[in-house]
């Protein structure tokens, strides 16, 4: 199956995942309204927002880039005013990347991955 075709069949008002170009592009633009904005990076930057966590200034890592978590949580965050750097499985140095966040996101799906050695105190980790 071609992911992007079966992606482009469905119609912008029924994408509830937010993965249309048309979602994602307008959660690019500063200015843009996407019609839905994909659930699990929205409950991250909910949390985030719970726990009394501004992420304005800050240095955000988010590790993975999916379309369905990674992209759309970085996007997030640079809209919430965040620094934000993505680390993928082209990135050389993960672990100096996230030595220097404030806030580690880490959505690749594989639990253990990121080691607490990796991270400067008081800084905070969501494990997606």
């Amino acid at each position: 199956l071609n992911e992007r075709k079966v992606l482009d069949a469905i119609d912008v008002q029924k994408d509830v995942d937010g993965l249309s170009i048309h979602n994602l592009g307008s959660l690019a633009q500063p200015s843009g309204s996407p019609l839905v904005v994909p659930c699990t990076p929205a409950g991250c930057m909910e949390l985030l927002k719970r726990s009394g966590v501004d992420v304005a200034g800050k240095e955000c890592v988010v590790l993975g880039r999916s379309g369905i978590v990674g992209m759309p949580m970085a996007l997030l965050l640079i809209r919430a005013n965040a620094t934000v750097t993505m680390c993928h499985s082209g990135t050389v140095d993960v672990v100096s990347a996230c030595k220097r966040a404030d806030v580690v996101i880490a959505a690749i799906g594989k639990p253990g991955f990121v080691k607490g050695e990796w991270l400067k105190q008081d800084c905070i980790v969501i494990d997606v």
